[in-house]
């Protein structure tokens, strides 16, 4: 018999002691969850307690309720998939949640309760950036009141909620290249410090297609005082990817995408020191790391 096939027929036989142990003592939910948290995800993104992270939270069995459990953490609806027969809320944790206890209301098969997770702390590296554009990093008075009204608008598409059934969780890199700035590093911009990083940089081409990272919709198109030339796509259930610092623009609001589609031509619009792609994703209103979503055999560093 081969290596593999010993190691495979190991691994079920300690899946299924474990399954009747859980099982005798009540928690078949949780055996499930053990199970499984042992095998790939396919249609589920890494899970990271962090703030900046995701939390994959089990629910229960597809079985027991055949319609879609409904989430929230706090007012902010959440994502709810189903994978290997079990229900999961996939919950974005903003970078700047409190590390500790947290709840998340569920509301399954007509019962409303709630469900305890924790968030873990992580400290994140800083980043110094030299800009010869000072303008972008001192704002004039007329620059700070327009970089204000674009928050405020970017705030609200990222807090875009629109139901599907066909939100797909496996996202591909939209560029391929090296992976420069990552999520969550605290940068300093001509010694000054600034938000963190809620994204990540792609170093590219100026020039580069840029790919939709799954299908979806396209939520706005602008260009903004610091992300430059941007795309918002919204993929169902409050997942939504930006695409920043762009050359071109290739679609329209309103527009269908598929994955894989070219939708812009990378650039280094807005405040960026040379031509890259910042590509960042939302998920229930929580900038999150897009590397959770990438599987590491796509991933260049």
């Amino acid at each position: 018999m081969k290596r593999t096939e010993l190691r495979e027929g190991t691994m079920h036989k300690l899946f299924a002691i474990t399954f009747r142990i859980c099982f005798r003592f009540g928690l078949f939910v949780l055996a499930f969850a053990f199970v499984f948290s042992g095998l790939a995800h396919a249609s589920l993104p890494l899970s990271s307690n962090v703030p900046g992270g995701i939390a994959i939270i089990p629910l229960g069995s597809v079985s027991t309720s055949a319609d879609t459990p409904q989430t929230w953490f706090g007012d902010q609806p959440v994502l709810v998939t189903s994978d290997h027969e079990l229900w999961y809320a996939v919950v974005g944790l903003p970078l700047d949640v409190t590390p500790g206890p947290h709840e998340l209301r569920v509301k399954m098969g007509g019962v409303t309760k709630t469900q305890d997770f924790e968030v873990n702390t992580k400290h994140y590296p800083e980043q110094h950036i030299t800009l010869e554009d000072t303008s972008k990093v001192e704002l004039s008075a007329e620059d700070e009141a327009r970089a204000d009204r674009e928050l405020a608008v970017i705030q609200e598409l990222k807090h875009h909620w629109r139901a599907a059934q066909d939100t797909d969780l496996a996202f591909i890199l939209p560029v391929k290249g090296r992976l420069a700035g990552r999520f969550g590093v605290h940068r300093f911009f001509n010694g000054e410090p600034r938000s963190p990083h809620a994204g990540l940089d792609v170093a590219v081409a100026r020039g580069t297609p840029v790919k939709a990272s799954a299908h979806g919709t396209v939520l706005a198109v602008d260009d903004y005082f610091f992300n430059g030339r941007t795309i918002f796509v919204d993929h169902g259930n409050g997942l939504i990817t930006m695409y920043c610092h762009l050359e071109r623009i290739d679609v329209k609001t309103g527009d269908t995408v598929r994955k894989g589609q070219r939708i812009g031509l990378s650039g280094k619009t807005g405040r960026a020191t040379g031509p890259h792609l910042h590509w960042s994703v939302v998920l229930n209103g929580a900038m999150v790391d897009p590397e959770l979503f990438i599987p590491v055999k796509h991933k260049r560093r």
